[in-house]
């Protein structure tokens, strides 16, 4: 294997031989020993001395060649198929020149990370999806199910929020639409992010979380542990698959009825995939306003499809998750990516979920729509904003300030 630059393979195997023969921690500091002991590197400066000893321990503890591109500002996916290696920096996907060795090497790369996180990868295992030490998650698979693989996939983690002054500059919401969100959040309105995968849903959430009063407690449910909002008052709550003998897994749905016991102000469910979504639906009818998740959909209008999907897995009758919806939800925030080249990430459209005709099933009808400036809805939504107390946006106000750009 000669994933480290520069440094014979044997090196490399010399000191993975070494730690596993002492059983010594494989800290950076024990990196930069072992290293330095190595008669091939006898002969290096510290500063190259401690830039060898940083990529040998990318390789036997993280994630080896491809960790220079983790650490990159932007980047928010990594991708391997294979031995080829794409990255996402939000503008969509391009191929970079990243030598990551054979397929063994990629597969050894891929069982080793997933062992990190506690999860088995083999043969008899062939698919792991699993959160890492430093918030990275990754979904790896191996042949046979893997045609052509192995495929790795990692999605970053940002330590930091990005901030809704922050999402403005780079473009991905509008002005008028940054005070129609903060408005939102203030009159503790729930909402839905919705839009594909890659979209930028979860981004959005934990900019929004942040926003929230700083003397109320948020509970977030997720599968993965994603969001990390900017807030003094958060408690997470991740879900467990089972263990290797088929038992102990706590799925979403039981941990948002435990939500409920931990006086929450604002349930949040990370993604709404499942039967959890019935549970969700109760919560924020008993009272839990403010409440929020993500949603996969690809337009608003396929929302209250989607919903109603995921209700009969959790035994809601049509009609029923209508009435839920009704009651419990007010506003879909919809994200897409823009065509290529571009291809960045913008919030699409605000829309309100509203029963509409005699059948009183919801729709999602736009209150701003990008681009475009208010929709049919926007006099609804400024009304249940002045019903909460909280002060008209004057996108919504019919002010010019509200014009779109």
């Amino acid at each position: 294997m000669t994933a480290v630059t520069g440094l014979p393979a044997t090196v490399v195997d010399q000191v993975r031989h070494r730690f596993a023969r002492d059983g010594e921690p494989a800290s950076s500091a024990a990196v930069v020993a072992a290293v330095r002991d190595q008669p091939a590197a006898a002969a290096l400066g510290d500063t190259a001395l401690l830039s060898l000893a940083d990529r040998v321990h990318a390789d036997l503890v993280g994630a080896g060649p491809l960790a220079p591109l983790l650490r990159q500002p932007g980047v928010t996916d990594v991708l391997v198929n294979r031995t080829e290696v794409w990255v996402d920096r939000g503008n969509g996907l391009q191929r970079v020149p990243v030598a990551v060795g054979g397929p063994e090497d990629v597969r050894r790369l891929a069982q080793r990370l997933a062992a990190a996180g506690g999860r088995r990868l083999d043969d008899s295992s062939p698919c792991v999806d699993v959160r890492l030490a430093d918030g990275t998650r990754l979904h790896a698979a191996l042949p046979p199910i893997a045609v052509d693989g192995p495929y790795l996939a990692l999605r970053t983690f940002r330590a930091r929020p990005f901030t809704l002054a922050e999402l403005v500059a780079a473009g991905a919401i509008d002005e008028p639409m940054a005070a129609i969100l903060t408005a939102i959040v203030a009159a503790r309105l729930a909402y839905l992010v919705t839009g594909g995968t890659g979209s930028g849903k979860t981004t959005l959430l934990g900019t929004l979380l942040s926003l929230v009063p700083h003397d109320e407690r948020i509970v977030v449910v997720e599968d993965a542990a994603e969001l990390r909002p900017a807030h003094p008052h958060v408690v997470g709550l991740q879900s467990r698959t089972t263990n290797v003998e088929g038992a102990g897994a706590v799925g979403l749905r039981e941990l948002v009825r435990h939500a409920l016991r931990m006086r929450p102000d604002r349930i949040v469910v990370g993604e709404c995939r499942g039967a959890e979504i019935a549970d969700l639906l109760a919560a924020l009818n008993t009272g839990h306003e403010g409440g929020a998740g993500t949603l996969h959909a690809n337009a608003p209008g396929d929302v209250p499809a989607r919903l109603e999907a995921l209700g009969l897995l959790g035994g809601l009758p049509r009609a029923v998750l209508h009435a839920q919806v009704a009651a419990a939800l007010q506003v879909v925030l919809h994200l897409r990516r823009t065509a290529a080249p571009d291809g960045r990430r913008v919030l699409d459209a605000v829309c309100l979920l509203q029963p509409g005709g005699p059948s009183g099933l919801v729709t999602a009808v736009p209150a701003w729509q990008r681009g475009r400036g208010p929709g049919p809805a926007a006099p609804a939504l400024a009304g249940l904003l002045a019903e909460r107390a909280v002060a008209v946006p004057a996108p919504l106000d019919g002010h010019p300030a509200g014009a779109a750009r």
